[in-house]
Protein backbone atom coordinates (compact mmCIF):
# COMPACT_ATOMS: atom_id res chain seq x y z
CA UNK A 1 0.00 0.00 0.00
CA UNK A 2 1.64 3.51 -1.58
CA UNK A 3 1.51 6.32 1.00
CA UNK A 4 -1.88 7.52 -1.01
CA UNK A 5 -3.59 4.59 -0.34
CA UNK A 6 -2.42 5.46 3.97
CA UNK A 7 -3.56 8.77 3.45
CA UNK A 8 -7.20 8.15 2.42
CA UNK A 9 -7.54 5.52 5.18
CA UNK A 10 -6.32 8.06 7.79
CA UNK A 11 -8.57 10.40 5.90
CA UNK A 12 -11.76 7.58 5.90
CA UNK A 13 -10.77 6.48 9.07
CA UNK A 14 -13.94 6.74 11.73
CA UNK A 15 -16.42 6.60 8.87
CA UNK A 16 -18.75 4.17 7.46
CA UNK A 17 -17.70 4.93 3.87
CA UNK A 18 -15.84 2.58 1.60
CA UNK A 19 -12.48 3.41 -0.37
CA UNK A 20 -10.78 1.65 -3.35
CA UNK A 21 -6.77 1.19 -2.69
CA UNK A 22 -4.36 0.31 -5.22
CA UNK A 23 -4.61 -3.10 -6.78
CA UNK A 24 -3.05 -5.29 -9.40
CA UNK A 25 -3.24 -5.52 -13.47
CA UNK A 26 -2.53 -8.45 -15.07
CA UNK A 27 -2.00 -9.25 -19.03
CA UNK A 28 -3.11 -11.79 -21.28
CA UNK A 29 -1.10 -15.17 -20.48
CA UNK A 30 -1.45 -18.52 -22.68
CA UNK A 31 -4.32 -21.09 -21.95
CA UNK A 32 -3.20 -23.25 -18.92
CA UNK A 33 -1.46 -20.26 -18.05
CA UNK A 34 -1.21 -19.58 -14.16
CA UNK A 35 -0.52 -16.02 -12.99
CA UNK A 36 -0.34 -14.82 -9.65
CA UNK A 37 -0.58 -11.11 -7.57
CA UNK A 38 0.13 -10.74 -4.09
CA UNK A 39 -1.20 -7.24 -2.45
CA UNK A 40 0.12 -6.00 1.26
CA UNK A 41 -1.56 -3.33 3.20
CA UNK A 42 -1.99 -1.92 6.53
CA UNK A 43 -5.63 -0.80 7.76
CA UNK A 44 -5.68 1.96 11.00
CA UNK A 45 -8.08 1.71 14.01
CA UNK A 46 -10.88 3.23 12.67
CA UNK A 47 -10.68 1.84 8.62
CA UNK A 48 -13.67 2.32 6.66
CA UNK A 49 -16.53 -0.33 6.85
CA UNK A 50 -15.33 -1.59 3.39
CA UNK A 51 -11.68 -1.42 1.57
CA UNK A 52 -12.19 -2.23 -2.32
CA UNK A 53 -8.60 -4.12 -4.00
CA UNK A 54 -9.26 -3.79 -7.93
CA UNK A 55 -8.03 -6.15 -9.92
CA UNK A 56 -7.28 -5.87 -13.79
CA UNK A 57 -8.96 -8.93 -15.34
CA UNK A 58 -7.90 -10.50 -18.74
CA UNK A 59 -9.24 -12.05 -21.84
CA UNK A 60 -8.91 -15.30 -21.65
CA UNK A 61 -9.04 -16.62 -17.46
CA UNK A 62 -11.33 -19.65 -16.60
CA UNK A 63 -10.58 -19.04 -13.11
CA UNK A 64 -10.08 -16.58 -10.14
CA UNK A 65 -8.78 -17.66 -7.07
CA UNK A 66 -8.53 -15.37 -3.99
CA UNK A 67 -6.70 -16.46 -0.47
CA UNK A 68 -5.67 -14.01 2.13
CA UNK A 69 -4.44 -13.67 5.71
CA UNK A 70 -3.85 -11.08 8.65
CA UNK A 71 -2.30 -10.48 11.40
CA UNK A 72 -3.67 -11.04 14.74
CA UNK A 73 -2.00 -9.01 17.26
CA UNK A 74 -2.32 -9.25 21.28
CA UNK A 75 -4.69 -7.04 22.28
CA UNK A 76 -5.87 -5.48 26.11
CA UNK A 77 -8.32 -7.80 27.96
CA UNK A 78 -11.53 -6.51 26.49
CA UNK A 79 -10.71 -4.72 23.51
CA UNK A 80 -11.40 -6.34 19.91
CA UNK A 81 -8.68 -7.71 18.39
CA UNK A 82 -8.40 -8.29 14.41
CA UNK A 83 -11.64 -9.77 12.06
CA UNK A 84 -11.57 -9.48 7.98
CA UNK A 85 -14.04 -10.26 6.03
CA UNK A 86 -13.74 -10.66 2.37
CA UNK A 87 -15.32 -11.64 -0.89
CA UNK A 88 -15.40 -9.90 -4.26
CA UNK A 89 -17.17 -8.16 -7.07
CA UNK A 90 -16.91 -8.56 -10.75
CA UNK A 91 -16.77 -6.16 -13.72
CA UNK A 92 -20.01 -5.13 -12.91
CA UNK A 93 -18.75 -2.99 -9.81
CA UNK A 94 -19.29 -2.44 -6.35
CA UNK A 95 -22.31 0.12 -6.11
CA UNK A 96 -24.77 -0.65 -3.30
CA UNK A 97 -26.94 -3.15 -5.13
CA UNK A 98 -24.84 -5.91 -6.05
CA UNK A 99 -24.97 -5.89 -9.82
CA UNK A 100 -21.23 -6.63 -9.69
CA UNK A 101 -21.81 -9.37 -6.81
CA UNK A 102 -20.17 -12.35 -7.34
CA UNK A 103 -20.01 -13.78 -3.25
CA UNK A 104 -19.06 -13.28 0.51
CA UNK A 105 -17.49 -15.50 2.85
CA UNK A 106 -16.93 -12.95 5.68
CA UNK A 107 -14.58 -14.22 8.25
CA UNK A 108 -15.23 -17.95 7.34
CA UNK A 109 -13.05 -18.93 5.17
CA UNK A 110 -9.01 -17.50 3.75
CA UNK A 111 -9.31 -18.72 0.45
CA UNK A 112 -12.31 -19.39 -2.46
CA UNK A 113 -11.93 -19.52 -6.53
CA UNK A 114 -14.71 -18.88 -9.40
CA UNK A 115 -15.33 -20.09 -12.57
CA UNK A 116 -17.84 -20.47 -14.88
CA UNK A 117 -18.69 -24.53 -14.08
CA UNK A 118 -18.45 -23.71 -10.47
CA UNK A 119 -17.62 -21.39 -7.34
CA UNK A 120 -16.91 -21.68 -3.34
CA UNK A 121 -19.77 -22.25 -1.41
CA UNK A 122 -20.69 -18.78 -0.60
CA UNK A 123 -19.50 -17.38 -4.30
CA UNK A 124 -21.90 -17.84 -7.43
CA UNK A 125 -20.30 -19.53 -10.61
CA UNK A 126 -20.47 -17.85 -13.89
CA UNK A 127 -18.04 -16.79 -16.61
CA UNK A 128 -14.80 -14.51 -15.13
CA UNK A 129 -15.10 -11.97 -17.86
CA UNK A 130 -12.66 -9.47 -18.67
CA UNK A 131 -12.97 -5.75 -16.50
CA UNK A 132 -12.16 -4.63 -13.44
CA UNK A 133 -13.02 -6.77 -10.53
CA UNK A 134 -12.63 -5.81 -6.68
CA UNK A 135 -11.54 -8.03 -3.90
CA UNK A 136 -13.68 -6.28 -0.81
CA UNK A 137 -12.32 -6.61 1.94
CA UNK A 138 -14.56 -5.70 5.31
CA UNK A 139 -12.20 -4.91 8.64
CA UNK A 140 -14.93 -5.82 11.43
CA UNK A 141 -12.98 -5.05 13.82
CA UNK A 142 -9.18 -3.99 13.77
CA UNK A 143 -6.56 -4.17 16.83
CA UNK A 144 -5.36 -1.02 18.72
CA UNK A 145 -2.41 -1.65 16.51
CA UNK A 146 -3.85 -1.84 13.24
CA UNK A 147 -3.80 -4.64 10.81
CA UNK A 148 -1.22 -6.06 8.37
CA UNK A 149 -3.26 -8.14 5.71
CA UNK A 150 -2.10 -10.05 2.37
CA UNK A 151 -4.04 -10.67 -0.40
CA UNK A 152 -2.91 -13.14 -3.31
CA UNK A 153 -5.05 -13.26 -6.29
CA UNK A 154 -4.48 -16.44 -8.83
CA UNK A 155 -5.90 -16.13 -12.66
CA UNK A 156 -5.89 -19.68 -14.56
CA UNK A 157 -5.96 -19.17 -18.26
CA UNK A 158 -7.80 -21.34 -20.19
CA UNK A 159 -11.54 -22.29 -21.71
CA UNK A 160 -14.14 -20.90 -19.86
CA UNK A 161 -16.48 -23.73 -20.17
CA UNK A 162 -20.13 -23.35 -19.39
CA UNK A 163 -22.29 -22.83 -16.22
CA UNK A 164 -24.63 -24.87 -14.74
CA UNK A 165 -28.62 -23.69 -14.46
CA UNK A 166 -29.24 -23.30 -10.89
CA UNK A 167 -32.17 -25.74 -9.90
CA UNK A 168 -34.28 -23.71 -7.50
CA UNK A 169 -36.46 -25.34 -4.99
CA UNK A 170 -40.06 -25.71 -5.27
CA UNK A 171 -42.54 -23.02 -3.93
CA UNK A 172 -45.23 -26.18 -2.85
CA UNK A 173 -44.71 -29.37 -0.97
CA UNK A 174 -47.76 -31.77 -0.73
CA UNK A 175 -48.78 -30.82 2.81
CA UNK A 176 -51.78 -31.05 4.95
CA UNK A 177 -54.52 -28.25 3.36
CA UNK A 178 -55.24 -25.92 6.38
CA UNK A 179 -52.93 -27.06 9.14
CA UNK A 180 -50.26 -26.53 11.67
CA UNK A 181 -47.11 -26.30 9.85
CA UNK A 182 -43.34 -26.64 11.87
CA UNK A 183 -40.48 -24.02 10.25
CA UNK A 184 -37.22 -23.02 11.27
CA UNK A 185 -36.56 -20.21 9.80
CA UNK A 186 -32.68 -18.87 10.20
CA UNK A 187 -30.53 -21.71 9.50
CA UNK A 188 -26.57 -21.52 8.14
CA UNK A 189 -24.84 -23.75 6.40
CA UNK A 190 -21.35 -23.94 4.33
CA UNK A 191 -22.58 -21.65 2.16
CA UNK A 192 -21.57 -18.66 5.03
CA UNK A 193 -20.75 -19.62 8.45
CA UNK A 194 -22.02 -22.34 9.04
CA UNK A 195 -20.49 -26.09 9.95
CA UNK A 196 -22.69 -28.32 8.36
CA UNK A 197 -23.65 -29.41 4.47
CA UNK A 198 -27.38 -28.76 3.22
CA UNK A 199 -27.57 -32.49 3.50
CA UNK A 200 -26.66 -32.07 6.59
CA UNK A 201 -29.58 -29.56 7.69
CA UNK A 202 -31.95 -31.02 5.69
CA UNK A 203 -31.70 -34.81 7.35
CA UNK A 204 -32.00 -32.48 10.96
CA UNK A 205 -34.37 -30.62 9.83
CA UNK A 206 -36.93 -33.75 9.30
CA UNK A 207 -35.33 -35.64 12.58
CA UNK A 208 -36.88 -32.22 14.53
CA UNK A 209 -40.39 -32.40 12.67
CA UNK A 210 -40.18 -29.70 10.81
CA UNK A 211 -42.60 -29.19 7.58
CA UNK A 212 -40.37 -26.34 6.27
CA UNK A 213 -37.64 -24.00 6.43
CA UNK A 214 -35.79 -21.09 5.00
CA UNK A 215 -31.90 -20.98 3.68
CA UNK A 216 -30.44 -17.68 5.56
CA UNK A 217 -26.92 -17.48 4.67
CA UNK A 218 -25.10 -14.76 5.60
CA UNK A 219 -24.88 -11.96 2.92
CA UNK A 220 -24.86 -14.05 -0.37
CA UNK A 221 -27.39 -16.31 -2.18
CA UNK A 222 -25.53 -19.21 -3.33
CA UNK A 223 -26.95 -21.36 -0.99
CA UNK A 224 -30.70 -20.73 -2.92
CA UNK A 225 -29.20 -23.13 -5.46
CA UNK A 226 -27.70 -26.18 -3.03
CA UNK A 227 -30.88 -27.69 -1.56
CA UNK A 228 -31.65 -29.91 -5.33
CA UNK A 229 -32.48 -33.50 -4.12
CA UNK A 230 -33.33 -32.35 -0.45
CA UNK A 231 -36.58 -31.06 -0.56
CA UNK A 232 -40.03 -33.45 -0.88
CA UNK A 233 -43.41 -34.05 -0.06
CA UNK A 234 -42.56 -33.35 3.61
CA UNK A 235 -39.80 -30.36 3.51
CA UNK A 236 -40.26 -27.05 1.69
CA UNK A 237 -36.95 -25.23 1.19
CA UNK A 238 -37.66 -21.49 0.75
CA UNK A 239 -34.77 -18.76 -0.25
CA UNK A 240 -33.58 -15.70 1.78
CA UNK A 241 -30.49 -14.25 2.89
CA UNK A 242 -29.21 -12.59 6.39
CA UNK A 243 -28.28 -9.14 5.98
CA UNK A 244 -25.41 -8.46 8.12
CA UNK A 245 -25.10 -4.85 8.51
CA UNK A 246 -22.99 -3.17 11.15
CA UNK A 247 -26.02 -2.29 12.33
CA UNK A 248 -28.19 -4.86 13.03
CA UNK A 249 -29.01 -8.35 11.01
CA UNK A 250 -32.46 -9.02 8.98
CA UNK A 251 -33.75 -11.97 7.78
CA UNK A 252 -35.31 -11.58 4.34
CA UNK A 253 -37.71 -14.68 4.29
CA UNK A 254 -38.88 -16.57 1.36
CA UNK A 255 -37.90 -14.41 -1.30
CA UNK A 256 -37.65 -15.06 -4.80
CA UNK A 257 -34.77 -17.52 -6.05
CA UNK A 258 -31.70 -15.74 -6.63
CA UNK A 259 -32.73 -12.20 -4.93
CA UNK A 260 -29.93 -10.66 -3.24
CA UNK A 261 -29.94 -8.16 -0.82
CA UNK A 262 -26.94 -6.04 0.29
CA UNK A 263 -25.83 -5.28 3.49
CA UNK A 264 -23.06 -2.46 3.38
CA UNK A 265 -24.96 -0.21 4.84
CA UNK A 266 -25.74 1.57 8.25
CA UNK A 267 -28.38 3.26 10.00
CA UNK A 268 -27.43 6.42 9.24
CA UNK A 269 -26.89 6.07 5.44
CA UNK A 270 -31.09 5.67 4.95
CA UNK A 271 -30.42 2.96 2.72
CA UNK A 272 -32.31 0.06 4.93
CA UNK A 273 -36.06 1.11 3.49
CA UNK A 274 -34.22 0.56 -0.25
CA UNK A 275 -33.57 -3.05 0.39
CA UNK A 276 -36.72 -3.66 2.76
CA UNK A 277 -38.80 -2.43 -0.35
CA UNK A 278 -37.15 -5.07 -2.72
CA UNK A 279 -37.30 -8.10 -0.15
CA UNK A 280 -40.95 -7.23 -0.17
CA UNK A 281 -40.72 -6.94 -4.01
CA UNK A 282 -39.61 -10.21 -4.10
CA UNK A 283 -42.37 -11.77 -1.92
CA UNK A 284 -40.31 -12.11 1.20
CA UNK A 285 -41.16 -10.99 4.60
CA UNK A 286 -38.39 -8.47 6.81
CA UNK A 287 -37.69 -10.03 9.81
CA UNK A 288 -35.00 -8.46 12.53
CA UNK A 289 -32.77 -11.16 13.87
CA UNK A 290 -31.58 -11.14 17.39
CA UNK A 291 -32.10 -7.76 18.20
CA UNK A 292 -30.44 -7.76 21.29
CA UNK A 293 -28.01 -10.05 20.73
CA UNK A 294 -24.88 -8.22 22.69
CA UNK A 295 -22.06 -8.60 19.97
CA UNK A 296 -20.05 -5.78 17.62
CA UNK A 297 -22.81 -5.12 14.53
CA UNK A 298 -25.61 -7.87 15.91
CA UNK A 299 -27.83 -4.96 17.73
CA UNK A 300 -30.79 -3.69 15.76
CA UNK A 301 -30.90 -0.18 14.81
CA UNK A 302 -33.10 0.70 12.26
CA UNK A 303 -36.22 0.62 13.54
CA UNK A 304 -39.44 -1.68 12.64
CA UNK A 305 -41.42 0.47 10.42
CA UNK A 306 -40.49 -1.78 7.52
CA UNK A 307 -40.65 -4.93 9.60
CA UNK A 308 -43.18 -7.58 8.66
CA UNK A 309 -42.24 -9.78 12.19
CA UNK A 310 -39.33 -9.93 14.77
CA UNK A 311 -37.25 -12.95 15.73
CA UNK A 312 -37.71 -12.84 19.17
CA UNK A 313 -36.09 -15.99 20.05
CA UNK A 314 -33.16 -17.03 18.71
CA UNK A 315 -31.84 -20.71 20.06
CA UNK A 316 -31.49 -22.01 23.56
CA UNK A 317 -33.27 -18.77 26.02
CA UNK A 318 -31.36 -16.70 27.05
CA UNK A 319 -31.33 -13.42 28.71
CA UNK A 320 -30.93 -11.89 25.03
CA UNK A 321 -34.08 -13.14 24.24
CA UNK A 322 -35.43 -12.61 27.66
CA UNK A 323 -34.78 -8.64 26.49
CA UNK A 324 -36.45 -9.35 23.18
CA UNK A 325 -38.93 -10.33 24.76
CA UNK A 326 -39.71 -7.68 26.77
CA UNK A 327 -39.04 -5.03 24.32
CA UNK A 328 -41.41 -6.95 21.74
CA UNK A 329 -43.81 -7.03 24.79
CA UNK A 330 -43.94 -3.35 25.17
CA UNK A 331 -44.67 -3.33 21.78
CA UNK A 332 -47.95 -5.03 21.20
CA UNK A 333 -49.68 -1.99 23.10
CA UNK A 334 -49.28 -0.33 19.74
CA UNK A 335 -52.17 -2.67 18.28
CA UNK A 336 -52.44 -1.85 14.66
CA UNK A 337 -48.79 -1.57 13.91
CA UNK A 338 -47.81 -4.74 16.36
CA UNK A 339 -45.17 -7.03 14.71
CA UNK A 340 -45.41 -11.20 15.23
CA UNK A 341 -43.03 -12.51 17.32
CA UNK A 342 -40.59 -15.60 15.49
CA UNK A 343 -38.44 -18.19 16.87
CA UNK A 344 -35.79 -19.96 14.87
CA UNK A 345 -32.20 -21.94 15.29
CA UNK A 346 -29.88 -19.79 14.17
CA UNK A 347 -28.15 -23.25 13.87
CA UNK A 348 -24.39 -23.20 12.60
CA UNK A 349 -23.00 -26.72 13.94
CA UNK A 350 -23.25 -29.61 15.44
CA UNK A 351 -24.26 -28.91 18.82
CA UNK A 352 -26.77 -26.12 17.84
CA UNK A 353 -30.07 -28.74 17.37
CA UNK A 354 -32.05 -27.26 13.97
CA UNK A 355 -35.67 -26.76 15.38
CA UNK A 356 -34.58 -25.30 18.94
CA UNK A 357 -37.06 -23.17 18.76
CA UNK A 358 -39.00 -23.43 15.65
CA UNK A 359 -42.40 -21.13 14.75
CA UNK A 360 -45.40 -22.90 14.36
CA UNK A 361 -48.23 -21.46 11.69
CA UNK A 362 -51.36 -22.08 11.07
CA UNK A 363 -51.25 -21.90 7.05
CA UNK A 364 -53.69 -22.96 4.40
CA UNK A 365 -51.28 -24.74 3.14
CA UNK A 366 -47.45 -25.97 2.62
CA UNK A 367 -46.64 -23.56 0.37
CA UNK A 368 -44.71 -20.33 0.24
CA UNK A 369 -47.34 -17.53 0.31
CA UNK A 370 -49.70 -19.14 2.62
CA UNK A 371 -46.74 -19.56 5.10
CA UNK A 372 -45.60 -16.07 4.80
CA UNK A 373 -49.21 -14.94 4.80
CA UNK A 374 -49.76 -17.05 8.53
CA UNK A 375 -45.58 -15.89 9.78
CA UNK A 376 -46.69 -11.97 9.00
CA UNK A 377 -50.71 -12.07 10.00
CA UNK A 378 -49.12 -13.91 13.73
CA UNK A 379 -51.19 -16.86 13.01
CA UNK A 380 -48.50 -18.67 15.10
CA UNK A 381 -46.58 -19.74 18.32
CA UNK A 382 -43.22 -20.55 19.13
CA UNK A 383 -42.15 -23.94 20.31
CA UNK A 384 -38.77 -25.42 21.80
CA UNK A 385 -39.51 -28.37 19.42
CA UNK A 386 -41.76 -30.69 17.76
CA UNK A 387 -43.09 -32.23 20.96
CA UNK A 388 -45.00 -29.04 22.38
CA UNK A 389 -47.94 -27.83 20.94
CA UNK A 390 -49.92 -25.02 22.19
CA UNK A 391 -53.58 -23.96 21.85
CA UNK A 392 -54.54 -20.50 22.73
CA UNK A 393 -58.66 -19.91 22.25
CA UNK A 394 -61.11 -16.57 23.28
CA UNK A 395 -64.77 -17.25 23.21
CA UNK A 396 -67.84 -15.55 24.24
CA UNK A 397 -70.99 -16.78 25.43
CA UNK A 398 -72.92 -16.01 22.37
CA UNK A 399 -70.63 -17.56 20.21
CA UNK A 400 -67.83 -15.31 18.96
CA UNK A 401 -64.38 -16.80 18.95
CA UNK A 402 -60.46 -16.43 18.02
CA UNK A 403 -57.24 -17.55 18.15
CA UNK A 404 -53.44 -16.52 17.46
CA UNK A 405 -53.05 -13.38 15.55
CA UNK A 406 -56.98 -13.08 15.31
CA UNK A 407 -59.28 -10.33 17.11
CA UNK A 408 -61.92 -10.84 19.15
CA UNK A 409 -64.82 -8.29 18.55
CA UNK A 410 -66.87 -7.75 21.56
CA UNK A 411 -67.87 -4.73 23.62
CA UNK A 412 -65.60 -3.56 26.49
CA UNK A 413 -67.22 -5.18 28.87
CA UNK A 414 -68.31 -8.49 27.16
CA UNK A 415 -67.12 -11.59 29.28
CA UNK A 416 -64.08 -13.23 27.71
CA UNK A 417 -63.61 -16.73 28.46
CA UNK A 418 -59.72 -17.77 27.78
CA UNK A 419 -58.75 -20.98 27.53
CA UNK A 420 -54.71 -22.47 27.01
CA UNK A 421 -53.95 -26.11 26.28
CA UNK A 422 -50.31 -27.22 26.21
CA UNK A 423 -49.53 -30.73 25.02
CA UNK A 424 -46.39 -32.46 25.78
CA UNK A 425 -45.57 -29.75 28.79
CA UNK A 426 -42.23 -30.34 29.75
CA UNK A 427 -41.58 -31.56 33.56
CA UNK A 428 -42.09 -28.79 36.05
CA UNK A 429 -43.30 -26.61 33.56
CA UNK A 430 -45.27 -23.47 34.51
CA UNK A 431 -47.92 -21.68 32.17
CA UNK A 432 -48.98 -18.15 31.80
CA UNK A 433 -51.44 -15.86 30.44
CA UNK A 434 -49.97 -12.72 30.09
CA UNK A 435 -51.79 -8.63 28.89
CA UNK A 436 -50.34 -5.46 28.81
CA UNK A 437 -50.84 -4.97 32.26
CA UNK A 438 -48.16 -8.36 32.41
CA UNK A 439 -48.75 -11.77 33.52
CA UNK A 440 -52.39 -12.28 35.18
CA UNK A 441 -52.56 -16.16 35.84
CA UNK A 442 -49.60 -18.56 36.16
CA UNK A 443 -50.68 -22.38 37.23
CA UNK A 444 -49.26 -26.18 35.59
CA UNK A 445 -50.31 -29.13 34.23
CA UNK A 446 -51.64 -29.02 30.68
CA UNK A 447 -54.45 -25.97 30.93
CA UNK A 448 -55.16 -22.85 32.29
CA UNK A 449 -59.13 -20.88 31.84
CA UNK A 450 -59.53 -17.46 32.77
CA UNK A 451 -61.78 -15.05 32.22
CA UNK A 452 -61.87 -11.18 31.64
CA UNK A 453 -62.96 -8.24 29.01
CA UNK A 454 -61.95 -6.09 26.72
CA UNK A 455 -62.06 -3.17 28.96
CA UNK A 456 -59.53 -5.34 30.87
CA UNK A 457 -57.19 -6.88 28.46
CA UNK A 458 -55.83 -5.42 25.13
CA UNK A 459 -54.69 -8.34 24.18
CA UNK A 460 -53.46 -12.21 25.84
CA UNK A 461 -50.46 -14.55 25.10
CA UNK A 462 -49.17 -17.25 26.80
CA UNK A 463 -46.09 -18.44 27.65
CA UNK A 464 -44.86 -22.33 29.07
CA UNK A 465 -41.59 -21.80 30.71
CA UNK A 466 -38.86 -24.33 32.71
CA UNK A 467 -38.22 -24.23 36.59
CA UNK A 468 -36.25 -21.18 37.08
CA UNK A 469 -32.25 -22.04 38.19
CA UNK A 470 -31.88 -20.88 41.17
CA UNK A 471 -29.93 -17.81 41.60
CA UNK A 472 -30.18 -16.73 37.92
CA UNK A 473 -32.30 -13.78 39.00
CA UNK A 474 -34.23 -14.70 35.49
CA UNK A 475 -37.11 -16.25 35.08
CA UNK A 476 -37.31 -20.36 33.77
CA UNK A 477 -36.22 -20.76 30.01
CA UNK A 478 -38.81 -20.30 27.65
CA UNK A 479 -40.30 -23.82 26.63
CA UNK A 480 -43.24 -22.19 24.23
CA UNK A 481 -45.07 -18.88 24.10
CA UNK A 482 -47.68 -17.39 21.42
CA UNK A 483 -48.77 -14.44 19.81
CA UNK A 484 -51.48 -12.43 20.95
CA UNK A 485 -55.06 -13.08 20.93
CA UNK A 486 -56.28 -9.62 20.93
CA UNK A 487 -59.78 -8.55 22.38
CA UNK A 488 -62.27 -5.86 21.24
CA UNK A 489 -61.02 -3.43 18.18
CA UNK A 490 -59.26 -4.74 15.34
CA UNK A 491 -55.97 -4.99 14.36
CA UNK A 492 -53.37 -5.18 11.59
CA UNK A 493 -53.49 -7.33 8.86
CA UNK A 494 -57.65 -8.45 9.03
Amino acid sequence: MGRRDALRLSLAAGTATAVTLSGASFARAEDGATVRRTLRGHLPPGAPDFVYLPVEIPEGVREIAVSYRYDKPDVPKGTPGNALDIGIFDQGGTALGGRGFRGWSGGFRDSFSISAEKATPGYLAGPVRAGTWHVALGPYTVAPQGMDYEVTVTLRHGEPGSTPRPSYPPERAKGRGRAWYRGDCHLHTVHSDGRRTPEEVAVAARAAGLDFLTTTEHNTTSGHAAWEGLWGDDLLVLCGEEITTRNGHYLALGTDPGTFLDWRYRARDDAYPRFARAAHRAGGLVVPAHPNCPFVGCQWKFGYEYADAVEVWNGPWTADDELALAAWDNMLVSGDNWLPAMGNSDAHREGQDVGLPQTVVHADDLARGPLLAAIRAGRSYLAESSRISVELKATTAKGAHATLGETLRAAPDTEVHLTLTVRGTPEGATLHLVTDEGTMLTGSGTQLAWRTTPSLATYVRAEVRHPAKEGSGLPGAMAAMTNPVWLGRSRRGE
